[in-house]
């Protein structure tokens, strides 16, 4: 399954943003993986502050369905001050459909 979503980055907080993905957890990137979340890819339009988040993953389930686990938990409330988040510190994820695919 292939999936996207647009995400609010709060200005001035992009190279903050950058350098904590650049130093992914290792126990949040091994959850994604045994999660079945693979090719997993976020862009930034500098302008507007969105970030784009593009990710395959096997079966039904992308990363935004993960949560309730304590290591997402975490890294959202480590993240919270860099984005736009709801109350629980999830990121404010809308997902987007998809209407264009070419092999």
């Amino acid at each position: 399954m292939r999936q996207a979503f647009v995400m609010q980055l709060k200005k001035g907080c992009e190279a903050e943003y950058e350098k904590r993905h650049n130093a992914i957890w290792p126990e949040l990137k091994a959850l994604l993986s045994e999660s079945g979340v693979f090719d997993y890819t976020i862009f930034l339009e500098k302008e507007s502050g969105k970030l784009f988040a593009f990710q395959k993953s096997e079966g039904a389930q992308g990363s935004q369905d993960l949560g309730t686990n304590p290591i997402v938990q975490k890294w959202w409330a480590y993240m919270a001050d860099l984005m736009e988040t709801n109350e629980d510190n999830s990121p404010v994820s809308i997902p987007l459909a998809e209407v264009f695919h070419m092999d």
